[in-house]
């Protein structure tokens, strides 16, 4: 069926009750939260896996848990809440994020934890997606993609913030403080959803059913192949970066947290950045990211012992990657029809698996003795395969002569 372009002036946007900036204020401090609950546990790895008497590879099970309770929870939880309206859903997931992490902070033995991590992990990619569809119905047309990017900054923040100050909790009161004050930031986050985010219409007539049908699109199933891919290459990297900078650059131990902030620096530079194009060029942004990517993802090799041009490409692999997010988010959009919400909660499933993908590349090749420097063609690899289908993409759509949609979102 040929999509169509929306009538002149689309939508009006959606007016938040006190104002824009204090609504989108909300929805990044909720990215940033829902953020740090995930990589909280990287950097309190050694203090979790102590305190439970795990090793560290037996801890990072709780890590695999919280990532499989994303992939599972966005589809499920998005099409059970169909008939809800966003602001409504956002109450509820948000309620589920704090008490998961308070169970987390209860639980007394390692496996009860990982189940409470998984429960924690369900609400994430619809918190994020339905987060994006608010503030993209705030703004005009022409601004979707500076409002998509401002929201998923939060998450790039919590990289840079939320994730050291997580790991300095963890240190000094134990892990479990850790939790409980991230359960508490959810709490906040609720209270600011209440009283800030706009109130729309729940969709009665919808169904779970409806949902799934309207997601029988080539261009959505596509976009979401392409961010399963496309984002695996940055994850080969960054999960084995600290052993790269200890085995192979040698850099003293305090210098790592250092190409830790940098990388969070990149990935904001790249939300920012990557949403600024969107609103000029949606697939140039697209395309730039997974072409840049690929470039300075095949430069890693070259660098491992020069240490200033290491951290340059430690910013540049994030800031590439990190400018994909908008560009998808915003595509999804265009391309759903009536799942929305699904579709972009779909996205954060997709980027769970891409850092599944790329972990476990990057675990291959380490495994086969091709090196850290294999590292970086490995997420090349990735990066340039996201670039073939998002390309493949564009050509069925152009042939199938539909209308790129370029709507509001209601």
């Amino acid at each position: 069926m040929t999509q169509t372009a929306p009538p002149a002036g689309g939508v009006a946007p959606i007016t938040a009750p006190h104002g824009a900036k204090a609504a989108f204020f909300v929805l990044t401090f909720g990215t940033f939260v829902v953020g740090t609950g995930e990589f909280a546990i990287m950097g309190m790895l050694p203090e979790f896996a102590s305190s439970l008497g795990l090793s560290a590879s037996d801890a990072g099970h709780a890590i695999t848990a919280y990532a499989l309770g994303v992939v599972v929870g966005a589809p499920l939880i998005t099409i059970l809440g169909a008939r809800l309206s966003r602001r409504e859903l956002l109450l509820i997931l948000f309620a589920l994020f704090c008490c998961a992490n308070l169970l987390s902070v209860a639980m007394p033995t390692p496996e009860l934890v990982e189940v409470a991590r998984f429960i924690t992990g369900l609400p994430h990619g619809a918190l994020i997606g339905i987060s994006a569809l608010v503030g993209a119905s705030m703004v005009e047309r022409a601004r979707r993609g500076w409002a998509v990017g401002r929201i998923l900054s939060g998450i790039a923040i919590s990289t840079l913030v939320g994730a050291p100050f997580s790991t300095f909790a963890a240190d000094h009161f134990g892990w479990r403080i850790a939790y409980l004050i991230i359960a508490a930031l959810g709490l906040l986050t609720v209270a600011g959803i209440w009283r800030y985010i706009p109130t729309d219409p729940p969709n009665r007539k919808n169904s779970p059913l409806k949902e799934i049908r309207a997601l029988a699109s080539t261009q959505v199933l596509l976009t979401l192949v392409t961010a399963s891919i496309g984002f695996g290459g940055m994850f080969a990297i960054y999960t084995y970066l600290t052993s790269v900078l200890q085995n192979v650059t040698h850099v003293p131990e305090w210098r790592i947290m250092i190409y830790m902030i940098v990388c969070g620096a990149g990935m904001l530079i790249g939300a920012n950045v990557g949403a600024w194009i969107v609103d000029r060029n949606l697939d140039r942004a697209a395309l730039l990211a997974l072409g840049g990517s690929a470039v300075v993802m095949l430069a890693f090799p070259f660098v491992l012992h020069n240490e200033p041009a290491l951290m340059l490409d430690v910013l540049l692999v994030p800031a590439f990657v990190n400018a994909l997010g908008p560009a998808l988010q915003t595509r999804l959009m265009d391309f759903a029809g009536d799942a929305q919400t699904l579709a972009a909660s779909l996205n954060h499933s997709a980027f769970n698996i891409a850092n599944a993908l790329g972990a476990s590349l990057g675990s291959a090749l380490l495994a086969r003795q091709f090196g850290y420097g294999a590292l970086g063609v490995g997420g090349a690899v990735l990066s340039a395969g996201g670039l073939v289908v998002y390309l493949l993409a564009i050509a069925l759509l152009r042939r199938s002569g539909q209308v790129e949609v370029r709507g509001d979102i209601e």
